[in-house]
């Protein structure tokens, strides 16, 4: 146990309270002289080591005793206290205005604030305020402290200033909980509605007296089972109010307690991945992976969707949908689960924001589960700021998924460009970052650094900004451009290099027997088309000289059918021949394509001969035309054996 007296007086000679003489015999125990004996007799040096040592545990115990002392500034007093708790939800959130007063005699700079025994492992958020004269409002600084003797959670309150003697200061306390409505009873039927148990203090918890204080409890309806009486309170509606309670002590407890109707939407993410991946090349992509959980009262028997869907109190504690905010330049939103793309979503966008209305593919009752994913795309220049390779990415640590919200536990990625270096992370508060972790995607040759932070136990206080500051290389940013023209060149030259080298050991000469046979097959394909138009070409000239009667046409006509018929024959027989020398059974075809052509080309110029005697009226027009008509279907015979000819080719 150490004394609150004064142990050391620098400068003078050693005292405890009027004087104690600090002396060691051989064993180096320590002995208590007279008051008032004076120091001054000699101390060997081996004392002196030893005087060092016990002075140095006598500062490790002040320093402990600090550390565990009841209360900053013992003399502070809980003036008047306004205390509300609203429980019209899920959540319980607690208020008070305090008017905090100096009843000592020196100036105080902290305070400490006290949570429930009860409450503090559901605690999620807590904040003072401190408010002035002229309606400003100053957020304080809390430390997290103990306090010797007494359970709970503590937290030092730094007031940023010095609180005089006999001076009063104004506070706004604020704090949230999670998962300390219990529903009751625990199992419901569908068309049961849900009743719920909050338990808390009637008192303001506190380290310090209280001179007066009262209580207003806001529930989520006028249905109440039961409630505690102390001090014969109120009831109107929906609210409770207890007290003025008068002159209570420090650390006071007394066990409040209400059952009440509250069939609010008692939803909780029990585990969200939000992964975030900059792009510098002007995009960011935000994806959120979510488990929801129902935490209500457990459904009790069958789920029947005939009586959920024609009464509307069915399930009236069960959730259809839900509200998801996103940021207003959010864009490409897409919403699914395991099965595929969910279509019974809705997006609104308003000036300031996206507004999503996630409705799951089953209604959620108390106990059940659904699983979903939520991504888009943000413009990077709203959220990304530079000064030439200093960057600060500026985004929420965590965003608005629906009114309430519980977040139970959340783990964030941050994927930053390849080549970042000199990651900073500055939070509004205090997170779990784990060790950076590498992420390969398309082009990436040495990783993408991925920060990774968790935390636990989230509300919508939390929507904050967190910033991100990291040093890159614009230059790096022409990296996978220069990867993509490499590989293609890479490959255009090695196709160009592997069609023009021969990998074969040995050579086929049947391969190229084939290939050789195929070629010349082409090239007669070619001619006999050619010969083939000749033909056409012929016929237009008779048809000419019928109309004109210039014999000109028509011989002209005949003397360049004579003429490239016979070199086209003769470029077919050549082919002929050198199919013939490979030995292929392609050659005996074009022979027979030489044959039936000699016939055609017989009757086409039978056909100019009889053209020639209607116009000199050696036979009449009746009988030419049936004569041409004859001639035109044997010919038209002719040259459709040689296309079935030309097929087989």
């Amino acid at each position: 146990t150490v004394s609150r007296r004064p142990l050391l007086r620098v400068g003078g000679s050693w005292t405890a309270g009027a004087a104690i003489l600090l002396s060691f015999n051989g064993g180096g125990r320590v002995k208590e002289a007279a008051a008032g004996q004076s120091s001054s007799s000699s101390i060997s040096i081996r004392s002196l080591c030893e005087m060092k040592g016990l002075l140095s545990h006598l500062i490790f115990s002040i320093g402990l005793w600090a550390s565990l002392r009841p209360a900053d500034g013992e003399s502070l007093v809980n003036e008047d206290v306004k205390r509300s708790i609203d429980v019209g939800t899920h959540l319980a959130k607690i208020t008070a205005d305090l008017t905090l007063s100096n009843s000592g005699p020196s100036p105080v700079s902290s305070f400490i604030l006290a949570l429930e025994p009860g409450l503090e492992n559901h605690l999620a958020y807590i904040g003072v305020t401190l408010k002035f004269e002229d309606e400003e409002e100053s957020s304080l600084a809390l430390e997290e402290t103990r306090v010797t003797g007494q359970s709970g959670k503590f937290f030092k309150v730094k007031l940023g200033m010095q609180l005089a003697a006999g001076a009063k200061v104004k506070l706004a306390l604020e704090s949230m909980y999670t998962h300390v409505l219990r529903p009751f009873p625990t199992h419901i039927a569908q068309a049961e509605k849900q009743f719920v148990v909050f338990e808390g203090n009637h008192y303001f918890y506190s380290p310090y007296p209280t001179k007066t204080q009262t209580t207003r409890i806001k529930l989520a309806s006028k249905n109440i089972e039961s409630y505690t009486k102390l001090g014969n309170p109120s009831k109107s509606e929906d609210s409770v109010d207890y007290g003025p309670f008068k002159d209570i002590d420090a650390f006071s407890q007394d066990t409040l307690k209400l059952h009440y109707e509250n069939n609010s939407p008692f939803l909780a993410i029990v585990s969200m991945t939000r992964l975030i991946e900059v792009s510098h090349w002007g995009n960011i992509a935000v994806e959120e992976t979510i488990d929801l959980k129902h935490c209500g009262a457990v459904l009790k028997g069958p789920f029947s969707r005939y009586d959920y869907q024609r009464q509307p109190d069915s399930g009236i504690s069960s959730v259809k949908s839900f509200k998801t905010i996103l940021p207003a330049a959010a864009q490409d939103v897409y919403y699914r689960d395991d099965i595929g793309n969910i279509s019974t979503s809705h997006l609104v966008v308003l000036d300031d924001s996206v507004e999503m209305e996630v409705r799951p593919r089953f209604p959620l009752f108390g106990g059940w589960k659904t699983h979903y994913v939520i991504g888009y795309n943000l413009p990077s220049y709203e959220y990304l700021y530079n000064l030439g390779d200093q960057y600060a990415l500026k985004m929420r640590f965590v965003d608005h998924v629906f009114d309430d919200q519980v977040i139970d536990f959340l783990t964030v990625k941050l994927i930053l460009p390849e080549g970042t270096r000199n990651i900073h992370v500055d939070t509004p508060y205090e997170i779990n970052r784990q060790p950076d972790e590498l992420h390969y995607t398309y082009l990436d040759t040495f990783g993408r650094p991925v920060i990774i932070a968790h935390k636990s136990n989230l509300v919508e206080q939390h929507i904050q900004d967190i910033v991100v500051h990291y040093t890159f290389n614009r230059i790096l940013m022409l990296q996978e451009p220069l990867l993509v023209v490499g590989a293609f060149y890479i490959l255009f030259f090695t196709v160009i290099i592997y069609v023009r080298l021969d990998f074969s050991i040995t050579k086929d000469p049947a391969a190229e027997a084939r290939m050789k046979v195929a070629s010349i097959t082409e090239q007669v394909l070619t001619l006999v088309n050619k010969r083939l138009g000749l033909y056409r070409h012929f016929e237009e000239a008779v048809n000419k000289y019928k109309q004109s009667r210039d014999v000109g046409t028509l011989n002209s006509g005949r003397k360049a059918l004579e003429t490239e018929h016979r070199a086209l024959s003769a470029d077919i027989s050549a082919l002929q021949s050198k199919l013939k020398a490979e030995g292929s059974d392609l050659a005996e075809k074009v022979a027979e394509i030489q044959k039936l052509d000699g016939q055609v080309k017989d009757l086409a110029l039978k056909a100019s001969q009889e053209a020639e005697r209607l116009v000199a009226g050696k036979v009449k027009k009746d009988t030419y035309i049936e004569n041409d008509k004859h001639l035109t279907s044997k010919r038209q015979d002719l040259v459709s054996r040689i296309d079935t000819i030309l097929d087989t080719l």
